[in-house]
């Protein structure tokens, strides 16, 4: 009996070892930003093997800004990214045809801010009007910073505009060579302060507070890969989801799984970081009774015709070609608490 209990175990190994491994689909995935506390929720869900429970292997990637993030995805060198929606719509009128379109909502109160200090008289949109505005190029809120100005009546030609690179534009702003700065709220507001800049001496104007009626950043996929995948597409926005819903009931944790990526950062300021993203972007009151991910229509067709009133588009922008809810799981796996 025990000989033959050996043969059957030995048997049964070898063709374990011989039998082929479940092939994983590759997902390089690319952030729009560094690895700082809100890029935590996707390393918690590679860390709880939430991505592998899906057949992935994601990896990812840091991005140098959301008008980076969109040319990667679109021509296939990344699957899946994350961005800013509204670059995204600039990009496929300008790009008709490209393979690229947002899947899940993740931010739905954008970050856009203005962060200026007080001490150089930046308190109010006004006060932009006869000062320095520090503004990188490739930027998510300075790309809406036309219609933050046609909503809030700014004369934009009393405001000098200075093109920066995101390594010079929080210290800058601490040196006083700018006397306020475009930025995601949760990434300037706390660089300004870890450069000396005191914390009340720090305005910040989140432009969805002055009437920009805009959705923020969003997982998006290239289309012939989704159309290919879409098992894949969906269940990385269920795994996406899981890590998100981790990192709000424990931040603190979440910053953990980001720190092995970047032992540089400081985990008191990414878990801030974290939270003033959660608290400011994510866990709105839409999100808390319909999930993560989805979109209201007539906000969205709102947004759209707001961003006409600053933008030229080429064709009749189709909020269809933007935001496809097709891939989004409807197991109850969005919810977030």
């Amino acid at each position: 009996m025990f000989h033959r209990t050996l043969s059957a175990l030995a048997a049964a190994a070898l063709i374990g070892a011989t039998a082929p491994a479940i092939a994983e689909t590759a997902i390089p995935f690319t952030l729009d930003w560094k690895f700082e506390g809100p890029a935590a929720p996707y390393f918690v869900a590679l860390d709880k093997g939430y991505y592998a429970e899906e057949g992935l292997a994601v990896e990812i990637s840091e991005g140098a800004g959301s008008l980076d993030a969109i040319p990667k995805v679109a021509t296939g060198a990344f699957p899946i990214g994350f961005t800013d929606i509204n670059s995204l719509m600039k990009f496929i009128d300008q790009n008709p045809g490209a393979p690229v379109t947002a899947v899940m909502m993740v931010y739905d109160k954008p970050p856009f801010a203005v962060v200026g200090r007080k001490s150089l008289g930046v308190e109010a949109p006004k006060d932009l009007e006869g000062k320095v505005l520090g503004a990188p190029p490739p930027d998510g809120a300075w790309a809406q910073f036309p219609i933050f100005a046609a909503e809030q009546g700014l004369d934009t030609a009393k405001i000098t505009v200075e093109p920066v690179g995101f390594p010079v534009r929080e210290p800058m702003l601490a040196e006083g060579k700018v006397a306020a700065i475009t930025g995601f709220s949760f990434t300037s507001t706390l660089n300004a302060e870890r450069l000396g800049v005191p914390a009340d001496d720090i305005s910040v104007l989140l432009m969805a507070d002055y009437g920009v009626a805009l959705y923020g950043n969003a997982i998006i996929v290239n289309t012939d890969f989704a159309k290919a995948n879409p098992e894949a597409v969906t269940g990385f926005i269920r795994a996406t989801a899981k890590g998100w819903k981790d990192a709000i009931a424990e931040p603190a944790a979440a910053v953990e799984a980001l720190i092995k990526r970047n032992p540089a950062a400081n985990p008191e300021t990414e878990t801030r970081r974290l939270q003033l993203a959660i608290d400011g972007n994510v866990l709105t009151d839409f999100v808390k009774e319909h999930g993560i991910g989805s979109v209201d229509a007539e906000r969205f067709a709102k947004a759209i015709e707001q961003t006409k009133s600053v933008y030229e588009f080429k064709a009749e922008p189709d909020a269809a070609l933007y935001y496809d809810p097709a891939y989004l799981p409807t197991d109850g796996s969005l919810m977030l608490q």
